[in-house]
């Protein structure tokens, strides 16, 4: 396995950061019925330790905060607390009534709470906003989030999928006010979905702001051959809606295929590398529920493309208007909202 430092800081992460969405209870929450309980997700947690991943992420809102409760068991269970880094996020609601989500003060205090106890841990390294609350002033958030690190709840403070001007907004205000800055932007980019390379890495490149893309693999898309079919991709409502059937994107997965069969490589590998084509990423995070998740996304860290085939992953690319940038918290008739 190889490290990468996060961001700006001392904090050594592995290359590849395992995505514990796909570990929880299904009948809580969002999503589909391809999450593995405890017993069945158990093999992947070993799977990656063994294969040198320190790097776990979760987040309060994944099946109902079941997610952060396996997550955290079987990491007592199988590392130690100070090899590794979790991470976890706020902002989706809890439960339908104000102040069970967004990114208040009021609200990132009680989340912050509820997230180490359902994780059974002292402290959590890297603690994420999920997504930008227009309802919140970002000063009222920022506040909180270094009064929160200064707590020793966390170690680091990052962002996930927003605009590049509301995450400038984000830093500027921190430094400012003399508050803890963003030292992660977790993203949505693949070859799938590129628009982040307009603003947002580039802005995270000139801050030193370490980038832990989300959906590498855009949802599995990119790890098999058109037609074929999982669990996943029948009953992933909202990856079918981010990842609608497209033209120009069968032509990114046609090309990749190709690639794929005459390197005798897998297409999760080459997916997988071409993210470290771009500078400012430090770790995409992964998703394992069958046993080659695990080593196909090792044997991207082993691949380097040349110039010709990754022009050839690139060309079909045609631009898309932001997807998964809003998630809006539920409006609730008895609380005035801004407009």
């Amino acid at each position: 396995m190889q490290f990468t430092r996060l961001g700006p800081t001392g904090l050594a992460v592995s290359r590849l950061c395992l995505g514990c969405m796909s570990y929880g209870d299904t009948t809580k929450g969002w999503h589909g019925d391809w999450l593995l309980g405890e017993e069945d997700a158990r093999p992947f947690f070993r799977a990656a330790l063994e294969a040198g991943i320190n790097f776990f992420d979760t987040a309060n809102g994944y099946s109902g905060g079941t997610s952060e409760e396996i997550t955290g068991k079987l990491l007592r269970e199988m590392a130690q607390r100070d090899e590794i880094v979790v991470a976890t996020k706020a902002f989706i609601p809890w439960r339908g009534a104000p102040n069970t989500g967004g990114l208040s003060r009021k609200s990132l205090m009680q989340a912050v709470d509820d997230s180490l106890r359902r994780l059974g841990m002292d402290y959590i390294d890297l603690y994420q906003i999920h997504r930008w609350d227009e309802h919140t002033p970002i000063e009222e958030t920022m506040e909180a989030l270094h009064d929160i690190r200064q707590a020793g709840k966390v170690r680091y403070i990052g962002a996930s999928s927003m605009y590049a001007w509301q995450f400038a907004k984000a830093q500027e205000t921190a430094r400012a006010n003399g508050w803890t800055p963003f030292i992660a932007m977790q993203n949505q980019l693949n070859l799938l979905y590129r628009e982040e390379e307009r603003e947002m890495l580039p802005l995270c490149e000139d801050e030193g702001v370490g980038v832990i893309p989300w959906s590498p693999l855009a949802r599995g898309r990119l790890a098999r051959p058109r037609g074929e079919e999982t669990v996943r991709s029948r009953t992933d409502g909202f990856g079918n809606t981010i990842y609608p059937e497209d033209e120009a994107d069968n032509a990114v997965i046609d090309a990749l295929a190709r690639i794929a069969e005459k390197r005798g490589e897998p297409m999760a590998s080459l997916a997988l590398a071409w993210h470290f084509t771009h500078a400012p990423v430090a770790s995409p995070i992964i998703g394992a529920t069958k046993p080659r998740h695990i080593s196909d996304a090792a044997r991207a860290l082993e691949i380097s493309l040349s110039d010709e085939e990754i022009a050839a992953l690139e060309a079909p690319y045609r631009p898309k208007w932001p997807t998964a940038m809003a998630m809006p918290l539920p409006r609730n008739p008895t609380v005035s909202v801004r407009d």
